[in-house]
């Protein structure tokens, strides 16, 4: 049930969760009390405090996220999210992924639960590339290390690829390339090497680039980088295993 309200564009799988238990849900004119319940598309009535939930049109969205908002529709401490950058009357959406509050640049958020799933994912090993400013001057050995990975806290954490894109007196800019999606990935491999991170940018999403966008802006997704990214979905490539320690 929680599942087939978010799948129809009406809320988050938690939301619908918490809709369930407050017993505001009907399904074909009873209360609704599994969050699990099958249902049927389209035959079964499906309503929230009395009105018939409908299909929602998709929507795909790109984000310039700015640093300081949380990804996430509510947050308990009362801070500001992403979703404060959206129209007041906006479909619902979700983020795909994650981009912590202290990162910043592209995200994607859309009502459509599976294919959200699927770029999440990582097993599609969807390239996602980062300009990240360190609090060193990084040399060949380094990148080397980023990309050997190393295992913190029983989870193994590499980088794809990782260049130096410039430095200056006491700090350099890198760009980092991941194919997996583990929770601060970049952070936390970047801090077991003693790397401080001073900024954090995604810059893109498989074929999909932030490009212009300005920070804090929304846009739709077109129909050429939708096609684009399901195309990179298909063709992803299976990851490289790789063995060390960090040192």
């Amino acid at each position: 049930m929680a599942r087939a309200l978010s799948k129809m564009g009406y809320c988050s799988r938690s939301q619908a969760g918490a809709l369930i238990e407050d017993k505001r849900v009907r399904v074909n004119g009873r209360i609704a009390r599994d969050t699990e319940e099958p249902v049927r598309f389209p035959d079964d009535r499906i309503e929230v405090d009395g009105v018939r939930v409908v299909q929602k049109e998709v929507v795909y969205l790109v984000v310039n996220k700015p640093r300081g908002l949380v990804t996430t529709a509510s947050d308990e401490r009362g801070r500001t999210t992403i979703y404060s950058l959206l129209d007041p009357g906006a479909p619902w959406v979700s983020p795909v992924g994650r981009l912590d509050k202290a990162s910043e640049g592209l995200l994607l958020l859309t009502n459509d639960s599976e294919w959200a799933a699927r770029i999440a994912d990582p097993r599609s090993h969807l390239d996602k590339i980062y300009h990240v400013q360190v609090n060193r001057i990084v040399d060949a050995d380094l990148l080397a290390r980023i990309t050997e990975g190393c295992t913190v806290d029983s989870d193994r954490l590499r980088a794809k690829e990782a260049r130096l894109l410039r430095y200056g007196d006491k700090n350099s800019w890198l760009e980092i390339t991941l194919d997996e999606g583990k929770n601060r990935q970049i952070r936390r491999l970047l801090d077991a090497l003693d790397v401080g991170v001073l900024r954090l940018v995604r810059v893109s999403i498989g074929p999909l680039n932030l490009g212009e966008l300005s920070k804090g802006s929304v846009r739709p997704l077109t129909i050429q980088e939708k096609r684009a990214l399901d195309r990179a979905l298909v063709e992803g490539k299976a990851p490289k295993k790789t063995t060390g320690a960090c040192r």
